[in-house]
Formats: structure tokens, C-alpha cells, sequence
């Protein structure tokens, strides 16, 4: 008999209208239960299986050092071992300018000029300075000879004959002044011509036509001819880590088949401090004719050799960021991190200087699938 929320079972009722709706009981059949409890046994047991961790297949390399030599490549120029500033001897104002940069020079090539009017004035004074000199010697030297008879003869003093010696003398030296002035006159009015003084190539211009110049300032740069240079700006860290006295090889950047040998012939003793390089010079004996002046070359240099650990590059993993590797202990197969201190990161190689130990198995293939204490099966073991 059912009546309202109540239920009726044999010998007894129950009734559930005096209870909330969410705390209605119903009776779970006895077959539901002994499923959940299968299903729970179920589950623990794959659980269990689970934790057991399969060993994982991997790759491993054995540990060797060897001597490691980097190579380091920088580009430079070429350029003049000398390189020759050259200016006129007087000063004037620029009336030529027979030669332009990039041009080659002889040595007697004349570059410049400049206008000669007032070495010409120059000249034509000390001309007639000359003349003027030659006339009063020519007199003085006519008085001495009377002087020099009179006293002879006794008609004239001593005192006499001693000055007109004495004017002769001082018009000899008026001739050779007025000489040397005319010398220089003539050589002031050739220095009005400036040559390149040795044969090269001209690098730089400083002046212009009309411009006046000053004596000794420079009117061109010229890259005399001769050996090369093959000039750097290196890394100071670079120079300290390379040999004495490298060897270096060289190839013309625009076609590399072009090669020379060089070595190191000059380093700057201060760095540039815009750039904080510092300055190295390579000198090129017998320098190629295919490498002019300007032209791009690449230098390679071998560093100091030193004892490292050459590993592939999928060997490095992390360990709280900073590099790391697997070591396979090789009594339980299980493997660990290390962390190692890289050298240099190359094409398809890792350089390690610290952390390692010859014969010790560093996985190389399969780290990423690890964790600590995992147990692996080595696959195949490379020296």
C-alpha cells in the first residue's frame, strides 16, 4: 500500500514526508556494489603497473678528451704597409691638381702646383742681390791690389792695406750669402711643383684648387708599393686566447679561391675605445696582384690548442638553467644529471671543459625522454 511520499514494505512502513528531499535514502541492489568494488580493484592494479617504469632505449658516447683548437674568422681590408703624406715645401696658393684619389703615381709624377709668382719675385731679388755682390767684390778686390802694391812700395800705410783686406773679405762673403739666397730662391720656385716621391697609389686628397696652403701641410696620401697589410679590429679577449706569431690564411672575400699566408706583424698596444677592438696588422709577403688596395679579405687564425670534451649538440640538455648532461651509471643503467661548463657552441658539436670525466657514458640520443634515477638500455655506445 502506497500512500502520499510513504512507502509500504512487509511488516513494516516507512514514511519520508517529514524529510528533506536531499537526504533520501535509496537502497543500492547488491549486484551495483560488487561492481564498484571490482572496478576499484581494477584501477589499484593498473596503478601499480603503472609505477613500474620501463627502461627507455637510448644512445650513449663514451667520454674522451682531445685537443681542441678553435678556429676564429674575421673580415679585414687591405692595406699599405706605407703610407707616405706628402706636402709642398712652401706655401702658396694651389693653382693645379694633376692627380686624383684611387690614381697611380710615379715617382717624379708631379701632383700639384702651386702659383709661383711669389718665389718667381723671390728668384729675380736674389738675382740682383747676386749681382750687387759681385760688383762690390769686384771693387774691393781691384782697391786691395793698389793697397797691396803701394805697401810694397811704401806708399801707403799699414792701416790702409788692412782695411781695404778687410772690405775684401766682407764683399767675399756678401758673394757666397747672395749665392746661397739665390739657391734658395731657384729651389723655392721648384718646390712650387709637388712629385709623389715614390711610386704607389693615391689614397687621399686634402686640397683643393684656389685653396692656399701652408708649408708642410698634406696634399695627398700615398700608398707606396710594395707588401701589403691585412688589417683587423679583434676582440681583445681573441688576442689573448691566440698563439704568438699566428699563422694566418687568407681569402679574397668576392672570390674565395684566392688565398695567401700571412703572418701577424703588428698589434696595437691600446684598445679603440669606440669600438673596444684592438688594431692588428697582417703582413702578406709577396701580396697577390688579385688583392688590391680596399679589398675585403677573411683571416683565419688557429687558437691556443687545450685539452676538451667533443660531444653532439643533442647531448645538452638543462639543469635548473644551466647546461647538463645524462651520465649512465654503468652498474644499475640508471642515469643522473651532471652539469658542465661549455666551451663553444659549433655546427652540430658542443665543446665541454669542465664536469666530465674520461670513460664516463653520456646519453646522446633518447634525453629527452629521462628523468632522474630512470633506468635506460643502451642502445649502442659510440667512443
Amino acid at each position: 500500500m502506497q500512500d502520499g511520499f510513504g512507502e509500504r514494505y512487509e511488516g513494516e512502513s516507512v514514511s519520508y514526508s517529514a524529510m528533506p528531499m536531499p537526504c533520501r535514502i535509496r537502497l543500492v541492489p547488491r549486484s551495483l556494489a560488487l561492481f564498484l568494488t571490482v572496478l576499484a580493484a581494477s584501477g589499484c592494479q593498473e596503478k601499480e603497473a603503472a609505477e613500474v617504469r620501463q627502461p627507455v632505449a637510448v644512445r650513449v658516447a663514451v667520454v674522451e678528451a682531445s685537443d681542441y683548437a678553435p678556429q676564429t674568422s674575421l673580415t679585414g681590408v687591405i692595406a699599405a704597409r706605407t703610407l707616405n703624406n706628402i706636402a709642398f715645401r712652401v706655401g702658396g696658393r694651389v693653382a693645379e691638381r694633376l692627380v686624383d684619389v684611387g690614381q697611380r703615381v710615379a715617382a717624379d709624377t708631379v701632383v700639384a702646383r702651386l702659383d709661383p709668382k711669389e718665389q718667381e719675385s723671390d728668384l729675380r731679388s736674389a738675382q740682383a742681390d747676386l749681382d750687387a755682390a759681385n760688383a762690390s767684390l769686384t771693387q774691393a778686390a781691384a782697391a786691395f791690389e793698389r793697397q797691396k802694391t803701394l805697401l810694397a812700395q811704401g806708399f801707403t800705410t799699414r792701416r790702409d792695406y788692412d782695411s781695404a783686406e778687410e772690405t775684401l773679405k766682407v764683399a767675399q762673403g756678401s758673394v757666397e750669402s747672395a749665392k746661397s739666397a739665390l739657391a734658395n730662391a731657384q729651389q723655392n720656385l721648384a718646390f712650387t711643383e709637388l712629385q709623389a716621391g715614390a711610386p704607389g697609389v693615391i689614397t687621399a686628397r686634402s686640397v683643393e684648387v684656389g685653396q692656399v696652403v701652408q708649408a708642410a701641410q698634406t696634399v695627398f696620401t700615398i700608398a707606396e708599393d710594395g707588401d701589403r697589410d691585412a688589417a683587423f679590429n679583434v676582440q681583445e679577449t681573441l688576442v689573448v686566447g691566440t698563439v704568438p706569431n699566428p699563422q694566418v690564411t687568407l681569402s679574397l672575400v668576392a672570390n674565395p679561391a684566392i688565398t695567401a699566408e700571412g703572418r701577424v706583424r703588428e698589434i696595437s698596444p691600446a684598445v679603440d675605445q669606440t669600438s673596444g677592438t684592438i688594431r692588428v696588422k697582417v703582413a702578406i709577403p709577396n701580396t697577390p696582384a688579385a688583392m688590391p688596395l680596399g679589398a675585403a679579405v677573411v683571416g683565419t687564425v688557429s687558437a691556443k690548442p687545450r685539452k676538451a670534451i667533443i660531444l653532439p649538440w643533442q647531448a645538452l640538455t638543462s639543469q635548473d638553467g644551466r647546461p647538463a648532461v645524462w651520465l649512465v651509471d654503468p652498474a644499475t643503467k640508471a642515469v643522473s644529471l651532471a652539469p658542465v661548463k661549455i666551451l663553444a657552441y659549433e655546427s652540430g658539436i658542443v665543446v665541454v671543459g669542465e664536469g666530465l670525466e674520461p670513460g664516463q657514458q653520456v646519453v646522446t640520443v633518447g634525453g629527452q625522454l629521462l628523468g632522474p634515477g630512470q633506468v635506460v638500455e643502451v642502445a649502442e655506445a659510440r667512443p
